[in-house]
């Protein structure tokens, strides 16, 4: 197995592992015996139990912004761009369970870094976002599409919460929500 294989397996098992247990109580012990890994050799990869929660949250941050810019790129009028987009991201929740688990939990991690790199998720869709928006309305100036973004990323985290204990909502029925409440705003 090349390196690059052995990370992506290694990645594969501590996110689950991650979201599973929890950051606290999974021991690098576990992954390396659910990797078949000596510990040595996942500290030799990623230098810590952070270094490899980090690099699982950025392979996440790298998934889910080559999701919504695949959407991004296929949309074929203004409303369908911003539709796409959202439908983009509660799709990636519903397929990367085990990752939106990651993101969704960064209140119980304690650790300077790991908060930035979850901030960064977070500034990076902000910032796609407020590119969205002013392809959107052309006439929204950088401090309108950064604030209108925000209210958008805020709002598309606080329904992908509630949608997990609402099962029925599907993807496209939250996507429907999101545009019924930003729509007029946007002026579509």
């Amino acid at each position: 197995m090349s390196r690059a294989e052995r990370e992506a397996q290694i990645l594969e098992v501590a996110e689950r592992v991650f979201a599973n247990d929890g950051y606290q109580a999974t021991s690098m012990d576990d992954i390396a015996a659910q990797v078949g890994l000596s510990k040595p050799m996942l500290y030799e990869y990623f230098g810590s139990k952070e270094g490899l929660l980090i690099a699982c949250l950025r392979r996440s941050k790298r998934e889910l912004l080559e999701a919504t810019s695949l959407a991004a790129a296929q949309a074929e009028s203004s409303e369908q761009l911003l539709y796409d987009c959202l439908l983009a991201f509660f799709r990636f929740g519903d397929e990367h369970q085990q990752a939106w688990a990651l993101l969704r939990n960064e209140s119980s991690i304690a650790d300077t870094s790991v908060n930035t790199e979850l901030e960064a998720i977070r500034i990076q869709q902000r910032d796609f976002t407020a590119d969205v928006l002013r392809k959107v309305r052309e006439e929204l100036d950088d401090e309108q599409a950064e604030a209108y973004a925000e209210l958008i990323i805020g709002a598309s985290e606080r329904l992908a919460l509630w949608r997990e204990n609402r099962p029925e909502v599907t993807a496209e029925r939250a996507t429907e929500h999101m545009i019924a409440l930003f729509a007029p705003g946007l002026g579509f």
